[in-house]
């Protein structure tokens, strides 16, 4: 009798054993399959944005300011040289945008000033990225309650103007850089929680959400592993929209006093500085005007490129 049981169960382990192995081997061929599927898409992506004039030329203009915010010093005159004999001189081949009233090379400022506003303004979003993708997984994924709350709060921080919040912030915490990037960062997270909930909101019903919650897979899993994946690309358009309004709102600081001190070569505290000289000096305010004007358009010409080509 033992042996007809032993005999039974080692038959029942056989049989089992090869469904179980062939269940994992359907597993092990499905997620190659989506791997290989999320690499062809990812191609695809490449280069239809590599065919987009649009987000070229944005691009362009974006990696020339990197460039120069990285290599100004080394390619270009001294940004704090003063020469009080060539003060307020026009452009020439000496100074090719010119002098500021101080004699310092308005060229060599201007270049200069990109890595100021390309610290503050990526730092800024990047902390208000994670920050609201964090919130808006939380509040899209458990609803209820929990979303109710996390919402309402939202809801009162967006109805804060953020340049005057700001500058009520900055004066009460001081004018360090540290400081302006914390509060962008923290102004700009709801405007992101809302964009992700709603993201994820369109996500949490889907067939692969629920498979893995019927796996038993912890909410923590599901969230980071299975949904946010898939909604990344709202995710990187909101991110360089988001990173459009840090430079503007950087720079709009600075103009009003609530950023860098002189004598730092910020494009908004040199129009801030320069705009007494406007009338007989206005090489002084136009370029870094124009350099600010062309970052902030080339972002939004990466932001438009991005989001046709995630549309279509």
């Amino acid at each position: 009798m033992i042996e007809l049981r032993a005999e039974a169960a080692a038959s029942a382990r056989e049989g089992r054993l090869p469904a179980d192995q062939d269940r994992r081997d359907q597993e092990l061929q499905a997620d190659a399959a989506a791997a290989a599927e999320q690499k062809r898409q990812r191609r695809y992506l490449v280069k239809a944005l590599l065919r987009s004039p649009t987000f070229m030329i944005g691009l362009i203009i974006l990696l020339f300011w990197v460039f120069m915010a990285i290599f100004s010093t080394s390619l270009t005159q001294s940004y704090t040289a003063q020469d009080a004999m060539s003060s307020l001189k026009p452009p020439s081949a000496a100074h090719w945008f010119g002098t500021d009233d101080l004699g310092r090379d308005v060229f060599a400022r201007m270049m200069a000033g990109a890595r100021t506003v390309l610290v503050i303004a990526p730092l800024a979003t990047a902390l208000a990225l994670l920050w609201g993708s964090i919130i808006g997984l939380v509040a899209g994924f458990w609803r209820g309650l929990t979303d109710d709350i996390i919402m309402r709060g939202i809801d009162v921080l967006l109805a804060l103007p953020i340049i005057i919040t700001s500058i009520l912030i900055l004066s009460l915490f001081g004018k360090g850089t540290a400081i302006i990037i914390l509060t962008i960062g923290i102004l700009f997270t709801p405007v992101v929680s809302r964009t992700v909930r709603a993201a994820v909101i369109g996500e949490r019903e889907r067939e692969y959400v629920l498979a893995a919650r019927l796996r038993g897979e912890r909410s923590s899993f599901v969230m980071a592993r299975e949904i946010l994946p898939n909604i990344m690309q709202p995710i990187i358009v909101e991110g360089t929209v988001r990173l459009g309004y840090a430079v503007f709102t950087a720079a709009t600081l600075a103009f009003l006093g609530f950023g860098l001190a002189p004598p730092s070569p910020d494009w908004g505290l040199t129009i801030a500085t320069q705009r007494v000289f406007l009338q007989i000096a206005p090489w002084t305010v136009l370029f870094p005007a124009l350099a600010l004007a062309s970052l902030v358009v080339a972002i939004n010409l990466i932001t438009d490129g991005l989001g046709r080509t995630f549309s279509k």
